[in-house]
């Protein structure tokens, strides 16, 4: 017998990321974040980031504001993941974590051209 499950709402809020659009967000999100500081990462789209490797460097994005990010190469359906403040936070809290780091607040128009 096959019992059906649905995930949970609060599960489903860390299920933050993992495929190579949110990657892509995640690089826009911290370009304009970070513009002119230490850290700023390039803007790429979801197909850069599957052909190439810019996961170092959007890490190292994530590390300048407080974040550690664990990143969804391209190839493999493992998620994203974020650690902020000690604890799995969700992609949308891990972007809140970082503004209120570094004490500027963008909206989302801001970033996501």
């Amino acid at each position: 017998m096959m019992a059906t499950k649905k995930i949970s709402d609060e599960a489903l809020n860390f299920v933050s990321g993992g495929d190579n659009d949110q990657t892509a967000d995640d690089s826009r999100f911290l370009n304009v974040l970070l513009a002119g500081r230490p850290g700023q990462c390039d803007r790429y789209g979801a197909t850069r980031i599957f052909f190439e490797s810019h996961e170092k460097e959007i890490k190292n994005a994530w590390a300048a504001v407080g974040v550690l990010a664990e990143l969804n190469d391209g190839w493999t359906v493992v998620g994203n993941f974020y650690l902020a403040g000690g604890k799995w936070v969700s992609q949308e809290e891990a972007r809140q974590y970082a503004m209120n780091f570094i004490g500027k607040h963008i909206t989302r128009a801001q970033w996501d051209w």
